[in-house]
């Protein structure tokens, strides 16, 4: 399946896992993927990554343990959102003064920097704009 946005895909499986109370996603990785879970990994969003060999040759799969709160019937997603910002039709740019605050600094905003990806905060405590990629709330 050929897809035009690798970024949003991942998004996309995460949201619908999620929402069907799946434990774990799989998914074609790249670097910039296994970046994002790792990410979402150091800020507490999900449980685990690993990044392990596909059943196609020279495809690794990505696949990521989800994170829930609560008891088995009461259990609720730490992720309450997703949402992609950059799209590759529409590139979306910020300085290091506009980077924005997702529900007040409760979410994240993952950004590509020059020195590579890293959240919102670590991008003004680094003095860096880039492409605002996605929000995590």
């Amino acid at each position: 399946m050929s897809v035009n946005d690798p970024i949003s895909d991942m998004l996309t499986r995460t949201r619908n896992a999620l929402m069907a109370g799946h434990t774990s996603v799989s998914m074609p990785s790249s670097k910039i993927k296994a970046g994002i879970a790792k990410i979402l990994k150091e800020e507490g969003f999900i449980e685990n990554y690993e990044v392990v060999d596909g059943d196609r040759p020279n495809q690794p799969v990505l696949r990521m343990a989800l994170k829930y709160v609560g008891e088995r019937r009461e259990r609720t997603s730490v992720i309450s959102g997703l949402e992609r910002v950059s799209r590759p039709g529409r590139r979306i740019y910020t300085s290091k003064q506009d980077i924005p605050w997702v529900l007040s600094g409760m979410g994240i905003a993952i950004l590509s920097t020059p020195k590579g990806l890293m959240t919102g905060q670590q991008a003004r405590k680094a003095n860096l704009g880039g492409e605002i990629l996605c929000k995590v709330w």
